[in-house]
């Protein structure tokens, strides 16, 4: 058995008030100025030492064991076995990415152009986290801030304040083993309040904000350079060509896992008219239950109760969400997933199964054609998630482009899990991360995986090349030829 430190001691907030909140986080943010100072003398082999630790404190069996535990024990949401395989590979992809990258000192030299790139530290950066991931997301940016060489300081959700302070303690420890300053990685006290999260935002140098949107909006509005994210509501297309078996079988894996908390769960499905009932049956064959026009008034109460998606749903296994809602039969079925089938034109604040859902419940809308479906997913995006992802199972592979021309999405997932692939797999090229820019679609100033690359600033040193200045025919040929020189 693995003995584990103590979760590391932090301050306790005073009642709340903007000026306990300013001291309290200050203190915070200038004992990481200190330990960021000492960060940026390091050379590249202590830098990558000092990653490896972070990511080795939430790797190591018996650490990843008790947060995933803990992360489900406070938070009630997801489930530990999936939040194992998550803290894990995530992880691991995350240091396979980094791995021989080097961000200190000249990262790039491009003579022909005069130009030399060094990379420095962004300073101290804040973390924003949600409590649907408090340790895998929080590990994330804790390793990207550290391969930049800055100082990070955690704001975790209430709920997942427990299983993230365990982490930084696991991660004290490690830092402990190598002798790097453990006010590198900090978290703030419990209880997390606005006031605190707030000024943590104003004081620091850089937010990076992942969770609800409006954790988004406030860190674009602190006054800070920031990073958010957009929001997800994945829709995924089934065309007529698809594999039905091995299409059901990676949505059902991908909406289940974990219980749907991940943003890059789908949603909903569009399945292609001519193969409707056939892709139903799979569905069905994976675990999916349909829930009967009878029933879905009842599902609808208990997801949305006040017009807004209850956290009694939120994580939650199909059959309890089916128990909640009284439907007994279903719940009866050991359901993996609700089937919700959907007109086309249920789309809208009207009709809240067209949106994030958080939870094993999906959506299905019956599409005519391929453009139609592609319109249907449109119409979702409009309603809510644009930006983020739409996924694809098809054998003409040559429709992703379509989608990808077309819909207003930052990535197209082609025959995958789509929850697994989204934040970079082993199986694809995607970079391994837990937060996803959508781009100007989703209200984000990007529309990559997060990854190291948006904690650092680049210096670029410019000398003299030889100069080379265009003729006018060289730029405007093309024009005088088609349109003439007036």
């Amino acid at each position: 058995m693995t003995s584990h430190p103590p979760m590391t001691a932090l301050p306790v907030l005073p009642a709340d008030n903007s000026s306990s909140a300013a001291a309290l986080v200050g203190d915070l943010v200038a004992r990481a100025r200190t330990a960021q100072h000492v960060a940026n003398g390091f050379d590249q082999a202590r830098v990558d030492e000092v990653v490896a630790a972070a990511g080795w404190a939430i790797m190591e069996p018996g650490r990843n064991r008790a947060l995933a535990e803990r992360a489900v024990a406070d938070t009630g949401i997801g489930n530990v076995d999936d939040k194992l395989r998550k803290n894990y590979r995530k992880t691991l992809g995350l240091l396979r990415d980094l791995q021989g990258v080097r961000s200190v000192g000249v990262v790039a030299e491009r003579p022909e152009l005069g130009i030399v790139e060094i990379v420095r530290p962004a300073g101290v950066v804040a973390a924003i986290t949600p409590s649907t991931n408090p340790a895998a997301t929080p590990a994330n940016k804790i390793i990207n801030a550290l391969k930049g060489r800055n100082a990070v300081i955690v704001a975790p959700s209430p709920k997942g304040w427990s299983t993230c302070s365990q982490l930084v303690g696991f991660i004290h420890a490690q830092f402990d083993r190598i002798g790097a300053p453990r006010d590198l990685v900090q978290l703030l006290p419990d209880p997390v309040t606005k006031e605190t999260t707030g000024e943590l935002m104003r004081q620091c140098d850089l937010v990076v904000a992942t969770g609800s949107q409006a954790n988004v909006r406030a860190a674009y509005t602190c006054g800070t350079p920031a990073f958010g994210v957009g929001a997800g509501n994945v829709a995924s297309i089934i065309d007529e060509t698809a594999d039905l078996t091995a299409a059901a079988q990676k949505i059902a894996r991908s909406k289940t896992f974990d219980h749907a908390t991940s943003c890059s769960s789908e949603n909903s499905v569009v399945i292609v008219d001519a193969v409707y009932d056939a892709a139903i049956a799979a569905l069905t064959a994976q675990g999916g239950a349909r829930v009967t026009a009878a029933d879905k008034p009842r599902l609808q109460q208990t997801m949305w109760p006040q017009g807004k998606l209850s956290p009694q749903v939120i994580g939650q296994s199909a059959k309890l969400i089916a128990q909640r809602a009284g439907l007994t039969d279903l719940a009866a079925a050991q359901p993996a997933m609700l089937l919700v089938e959907e007109d086309a034109a249920a789309i809208g604040p009207a009709h809240p199964f067209s949106g994030e859902k958080l939870s094993p419940v999906l959506t299905v809308y019956r599409a005519r054609d391929f453009a139609d479906a592609c319109r249907i997913v449109e119409a979702i995006y409009r309603h809510q998630g644009a930006g983020h992802s739409v996924s694809l199972h098809t054998t003409q592979t040559a429709r992703a482009r379509v989608l990808g021309e077309t819909l207003p999405v930052s990535r197209v997932i082609v025959n995958q899990a789509h929850a697994i692939a989204t934040g970079g797999s082993f199986d694809n090229g995607l970079p391994f991360s837990l937060s996803m820019g959508c781009g100007t679609w989703g209200g984000n100033n990007f529309s990559d995986n997060m990854t190291w690359r948006q904690y650092v600033n680049i210096t670029r040193i410019s000398t003299p090349i030889s100069e080379r200045v265009p003729s006018e025919d060289e730029i405007f040929g093309g024009y005088f030829a088609r349109h003439g020189r007036a």
